[in-house]
């Protein structure tokens, strides 16, 4: 069995599962820069979603000259490409991290990145709930407080559904922070791929492949499962 493997995928056997550039190596950058920058990303971007819905003109706390600045930088991040903002915010990732290179500080542009899209993910599920009820609730004398609660219970299925989406886009750019040389399945195939490794690059796609189909199937299953709870 190991000499038929050998044969057909040498290179995959070279590299091994443990060391600096073994497969488990590869395998946790990609994990740790999708979770971190996910956590980091999403809670930027859901401060910022909903600061947009309640300082909106129909909001419960409308507020034009905070809704226009945090509607401008949401755009204005959304619009750079991520490749781009990779090396504009470079000296900035160094201010912070203390370096440009890495799972680490790949962190910065990742979170940054990811944060203006499941912004506006966000504020359109949260825009979306029925405002009858956040209405009937004031009437009742629901606070500030009250009032958004139910707009996060409310709109909890979607919210699943856009981060499901969210995370899998995230995947996609993990790859592309490669170019700051922070490792991961997608740096990995990349690599091997310039170098006619071909065997590498068929069992980095199906990791990550299996990584996508992971997270989706959670996320529907959770989606599912929270819609019965509402």
């Amino acid at each position: 069995m190991i000499n038929w493997l050998n044969k057909i995928m040498p290179n995959v056997i070279s590299m091994g599962w443990g060391g600096d550039y073994g497969w488990w190596q590869s395998i946790y950058q990609t994990l740790f820069m999708t979770f971190f920058s996910a956590l980091i990303g999403g809670l930027i971007g859901l401060i910022f979603a909903i600061i947009l819905v309640l300082t909106d003109n129909d909001g419960i706390l409308p507020n034009r000259p905070v809704f226009w600045l945090a509607d401008k930088i949401i755009s204005v991040f959304r619009a750079v490409p991520f490749i781009i903002l990779l090396f504009v915010i470079s000296p900035f990732t160094h201010l912070l991290i203390g370096t440009t290179l890495g799972a680490t500080a790949a962190l910065v542009p990742l979170s940054l990145s990811v944060a203006p899209f499941y912004a506006r993910q966000i504020q359109v599920v949260l825009k979306a709930v029925d405002p009858g009820k956040i209405e009937a609730s004031q009437a009742l004398g629901a606070n500030n407080w009250d009032l958004l609660v139910i707009y996060m219970k409310e709109s909890l299925p979607e919210m699943i559904r856009v981060s499901t989406v969210t995370l899998i886009s995230l995947i996609g750019l993990t790859a592309m922070a490669g170019a700051i040389g922070s490792g991961g399945l997608g740096n990995t195939v990349v690599t091997f791929g310039q170098q006619s490794k071909y065997d590498v690059v068929w069992v980095g796609t199906i990791l990550l492949l299996l990584l996508i189909f992971g997270i989706q199937a959670i996320g529907d299953w959770w989606a599912k499962h929270s819609n019965h709870a509402v």
